[in-house]
């Protein structure tokens, strides 16, 4: 699914050349890293489709992955790609998060999709011992955002969305887990999940109206992932193709703010320490791409290159969510069709390339010279 250049504005990204191996070690490097270089690590079972989350156990490099439609699944892959376990839910699952300390699972359940109620859950990393966590609470769209034009006149955009999407997950240092919420416009905060499911208390960290969006596709508040120090909270906000920052996550005054801007469908995010390199799933420009500290763009790995033959896509399309396991960088390919040139026919075939994709796929790719 592509945005429609006929109907849609699109911010686009022109490429600036390619070097022969990137100049990473302090993220200021002058010319854009380009890799195009995509390997198929995984191919899901027949009847298994729309692959979003993804992470990863640290201790073997087993790979989990979640799927957006019925039955969705968590599967289960070992290092090489071999599919070790797989287990069916009730509800759509988006975001994923590995509990390394307790070898843990969590995962975002959006019960709201399908009438039961929006959760947090938790398997163990053999895919046993389903627990609930908590229950998303119902804190309704944020206020409206007060957007200036350049002729100093200003718009104001409301929000009306109450369903509850839990999308990404990430823990902190100390055990603490973080929730974005893309239709409420939120972040909430589980402290210690460890020790109080099944009815863990959920906090609002964030309710801001740079957390929603009235854009395309209509996610906000996404991607969650913390810098080195943990002073920041990077948040992908889908449909305003933007990465917002939390600064002062874990105060009683944390504020929210634009880190970057024309990132075309931000989606899912993760942050590498050896680089100091923010990596972002473009959904719409079928990449990846990192940002240095400044939220500039100076590495894009991936691109799409057709469907195969067997029905899978050659390369990404519409990548959803990255984990980092050793020098690789693994990621979703969500291939999902959100748009259709006629609403009023919803058998109506468009020209999106998602539309002939019969098996669903996990890639992974080189990152590129990381700092020692």
């Amino acid at each position: 699914m592509k945005k429609n250049l006929a109907t849609l504005a699109i911010p686009l990204f022109f490429s600036i050349g390619m070097t022969a191996g990137p100049a990473l070690a302090d993220g200021h490097s002058s010319r854009l890293f380009i890799d195009r270089d995509v390997d198929t690590f995984a191919v899901l079972p027949d009847g298994v489709s729309l692959p979003e989350g993804i992470t990863a156990n640290p201790a073997n490099g087993d790979i989990y992955v979640s799927t957006f439609t019925g039955p969705s699944k968590l599967l289960r892959y070992n290092r090489h790609g071999k599919l070790l376990a797989q287990r069916d839910f009730g509800a759509p699952l988006l975001g994923l998060e590995f509990d390394r300390v307790n070898r843990k699972v969590y995962i975002t359940n959006v019960g709201d999709f399908a009438g039961t109620g929006s959760k947090i859950q938790r398997v163990a990393a053999d895919l046993s011992q389903l627990e609930d966590v908590a229950v998303i609470p119902p804190i309704g769209a944020p206020a409206p955002r007060i957007a200036g034009n350049p002729d100093g006149s200003s718009d104001t955009i409301s929000f009306g969305s109450g369903a509850r999407v839990p999308n990404a997950l990430v823990f902190d240092g100390v055990g603490n887990l973080y929730i974005s919420d893309s239709f409420q416009g939120a972040v909430f905060k589980i402290s210690n999940p460890s020790g109080c499911a099944p009815s863990c208390t959920v906090q609002t960290l964030s309710h801001d109206p740079l957390l929603a969006t009235a854009g395309f596709p209509p996610f906000g508040a996404n991607g969650l992932a913390f810098n080195s120090d943990e002073s920041v909270l990077f948040v992908a906000n889908t449909g305003d193709d933007r990465v917002l920052k939390i600064r002062n996550p874990h105060s009683a005054t944390p504020t929210v703010t634009v880190f970057a801007e024309s990132l075309n469908g931000a989606d899912g995010l993760v942050f590498d320490a050896r680089s100091g390199l923010l990596w972002v799933c473009a959904n719409q420009a079928d990449e990846v791409v990192a940002l240095n500290a400044n939220g500039r763009i100076v590495a894009k790995l991936g691109e799409f290159r057709g469907i195969n033959r067997n029905g899978t896509p050659d390369g990404l399309l519409f990548p959803a969510s990255p984990v980092i396991v050793d020098d690789e960088i693994f990621v979703t390919n969500l291939a999902v069709v959100l748009t259709n040139p006629d609403p009023t026919n919803p058998d109506l075939v468009g020209d999106e390339p998602e539309e002939d994709v019969k098996l669903w796929t996990i890639s992974k790719m080189k990152l590129p010279n990381r700092r020692d």
